[in-house]
């Protein structure tokens, strides 16, 4: 199938995958601490949405989005700002959110509180420019230059990546729920998984805002 395809060396691209998604990073972090905080369902549930995000730049480097982003100064810089935005202010809305008064008892996350869980995951994947970049540079070194379906072979590329991933937060979700029984019954320890998560998300939108345009 891959040879067909014009994909070359599979069980290289497949290895280096693997290693690139056990690699630490904000996207752990996130699928971590929404774990801790919602459990199992919450950590799916954020797995699923930077999985959903990451298959959007799939699609733009088959189709060409990514190499616009990066041939154009203009279009990189619109995304970059949109992005940083986004996560600027969901980072803040986080840090600043109250959390439940002190003799409240602690209720189970009701079931719709994992759709914004979800796409939160989805829009900081989607609208991090480099992200797109990251797949135009990675796919294309194991497509032939002369295949005759390379949209297809990009595709199929970005589909195995992306599922191996997501296989792979799912257990990081499994083993951060498993452990976070107690943190979850503390409203103390549960306000400042919130500020960290929104922390997280202002240091990216920084990040993400001071990055080059070319």
């Amino acid at each position: 199938m891959g040879e067909a395809l014009g994909i070359h060396e599979l069980w290289l691209f497949i290895l280096s995958g693997l290693l690139l998604n056990v690699t630490p990073g904000p996207d752990t972090a996130y699928i971590i601490g929404r774990s801790v905080q919602l459990g199992w369902r919450g950590g799916a549930a954020a797995a699923l949405g930077i999985s959903c995000g990451c298959l959007v730049h799939v699609f733009g480097a088959a189709i060409g989005l990514s190499a616009l982003l990066m041939a154009s100064s203009a279009a990189f810089t619109v995304v970059k700002w949109v992005g940083a935005a986004y996560l600027l202010i969901t980072g803040l809305q986080m840090v600043l959110s109250r959390g439940r008064p002190a003799g409240e008892a602690p209720v189970a996350a009701p079931e719709t509180s994992l759709h914004p869980v979800f796409w939160q995951g989805v829009l900081t994947c989607a609208l991090n420019p480099k992200v797109a970049l990251f797949f135009l540079a990675f796919l294309p070194q194991f497509v032939a230059a002369d295949a005759a379906h390379k949209t297809l072979a990009f595709l199929t590329l970005g589909l195995v990546f992306i599922s191996s991933g997501t296989l792979w937060c799912f257990t990081v979700a499994a083993f951060a729920a498993s452990a976070a029984g107690r943190i979850r019954q503390s409203t103390v320890g549960m306000a400042w998984i919130n500020r960290l998560l929104g922390g997280m998300f202002v240091y990216l939108g920084i990040r993400v805002a001071m990055m080059d345009t070319r």
